[in-house]
């Protein structure tokens, strides 16, 4: 078993290094801050984490707050901010809050999602030709054209080093052999990139670290206490606990779809992401989520027990204390270049084709101002107005909103289960609950014949739970009405 977690930790450690550089720079802060957090991510994270197969670390979904955050605040805020969310997320865990998070819609979800990796290309086109990003998506947007149009030898070159990336990181997912498939198309990528500046020896920028990665970091001082009183950092930590957690949160339930060999504690969890947090403020590093393309990297490897994650941020600290000198080849518009294909692979038009198609106008609807609010405003509105909106689903049916969910077992390997109200956000206990309870063998069957309604998040919640019985290897059988609603469910497990 330690064989195969310490191969997988190999390979998240190749996946993980670019990415916690990459999203430092995209974050305005320096690249040694990513790589803190990764340490912190797997070590102490990855040995208290409530989804053991998860894998922690920068997540490319909060740059665009981080950022944005350096440029009003300065970087002394991040510490403060940092303290005050990981407190909150630690709190919320021990209250078991980790199961509301699970009722965030989908459609605010894979929306955010898209609208910041919108936002990261926008931002990260400039910096691939060495020239500073903008504050916000659209002044990126607008800037485009003229820092494209007017490229001096320098940025020329540059953007010779980002195409080699981008271009090394297309062919390898399409070309890549069967033997290396768990290779990274990142590491490929910046491994092409710096081997462009290198031998055409360009003059382009490179990552610079301090001769010691405990020498670029922040220590909390009398500053931070009076930051932690601000109302301003107080909100930004409510955005950036909420956000991180939902994150984090629907990144365990991917892995537990991927796999069966642990399933994950939602409220462990949530409690675990706030140590790592609170630890990340006291050094002024960057946030941390649990993220799903190291976490994929992780469970496709092979990784049994969380001793993988550990290792990871074991080899991150090994490879910065002993070979630092390899990083600071490596040019920011390679960087750049991961982060443009990063960002493009959050934008997933398929996420609103299917909402569209399953659940109509509405949930299509909540994603795209979503997106639309995160790329030309800012990530907390969008979010905001997304999840305001979730609550027009429900105004047709905001009389009797409550749920009874019953269970019976006749016998050893057989489980009922009858629906009866409306499955709405509003119930997620209690559907989540039941999630937590179903049978992984025998024959589950459930009555929705009694569902007067069910949104589209208890539905995508639900479906996605029958599915994962399924896979098990347990026999399902659900019994619904002539309901648009229920055919909806009916057709997600089929």
């Amino acid at each position: 078993m330690f064989g195969r977690d310490f191969a997988a930790s190999l390979v998240v450690f190749l996946v993980a290094m670019p990415l916690c550089l990459g999203i430092a720079i995209a974050s305005g802060v320096p690249p040694e801050l990513g790589l803190v957090t990764g340490i912190i991510g797997g070590v102490v994270v990855g040995a208290i984490a409530g989804s053991p197969l998860q894998v922690s670390g920068p997540a490319a979904g909060l740059a665009v707050l981080v950022f944005d955050l350096v440029q009003r605040h300065g970087i002394v805020a991040l510490g403060p901010v940092l303290i005050l969310a990981g407190i909150m997320q630690f709190a919320g865990g021990a209250l078991k809050l980790g199961n509301f998070f699970r009722g965030v819609s989908p459609a605010v979800v894979h929306g955010m999602l898209a609208g910041i990796g919108a936002v990261i290309v926008l931002q990260q086109l400039h910096v691939l030709v060495d020239s500073s990003p903008m504050s916000d998506g659209l002044a990126n947007l607008a800037a485009i054209p003229a820092t494209f149009f007017n490229l001096g030898d320098d940025m020329t070159q540059a953007l010779l080093v980002g195409v080699a990336t981008i271009a090394a990181m297309i062919a390898w997912d399409r070309l890549k052999p069967a033997s290396l498939k768990l290779v990274p198309g990142a590491l490929i990528g910046v491994l092409a990139g710096t081997a462009v500046a290198m031998i055409g020896n360009l003059a382009v920028r490179r990552i610079t670290l301090p001769e010691s990665i405990i020498g670029g970091l922040t220590l909390p001082g009398p500053q931070t206490l009076t930051l932690m009183a601000d109302p301003a950092i107080i909100g930004l930590a409510l955005a950036l606990a909420f956000i991180a957690s939902a994150e984090t949160l629907l990144s365990a339930a991917a892995v537990d779809r991927m796999q069966d060999r642990v399933q994950a504690k939602y409220n462990r969890e949530l409690s675990a992401q706030g140590v790592g947090n609170l630890l990340c403020g006291l050094v002024g590093a960057l946030p941390m989520t649990g993220v799903i393309v190291r976490s994929s990297a992780n469970v496709q490897a092979g990784a049994m027990t969380r001793a993988s994650a550990i290792l990871h941020g074991v080899w991150i600290l090994g490879f910065v204390a002993l070979l630092p000198f390899v990083l600071a080849e490596v040019p920011t518009a390679a960087l750049a270049g991961v982060l443009v294909i990063t960002g493009i692979k959050l934008v997933k038009v398929s996420e609103v084709r299917h909402l569209f198609g399953r659940y109509g106008a509405l949930p299509a609807l909540i994603w795209v101002v979503t997106f639309a609010l995160v790329v030309m405003v800012d990530l907390l509105t969008g979010v905001l107005v997304g999840l305001a909106l979730t609550v027009v689903e429900l105004l047709p049916q905001i009389r009797r909103l409550g749920l009874k969910v019953q269970e019976r077992q006749p016998t050893a390997d057989r489980r009922e289960i009858v629906l009866e109200g409306k499955a709405t956000y509003v119930s997620i206990a209690k559907i989540a609950a039941m999630i937590d309870r179903l049978p992984s063998h025998g024959h589950l069957r459930v009555d929705a014949t009694r569902l007067d309604f069910i949104d589209h998040t208890a539905a995508e919640l639900i479906s996605d739970a029958l599915k994962r019985c399924k896979q098990k290897g347990c026999t399902v059988e659900l019994a619904t009405g002539d309901h648009s609603q229920h055919r909806n469910l009916a057709a997600a497990i089929a």
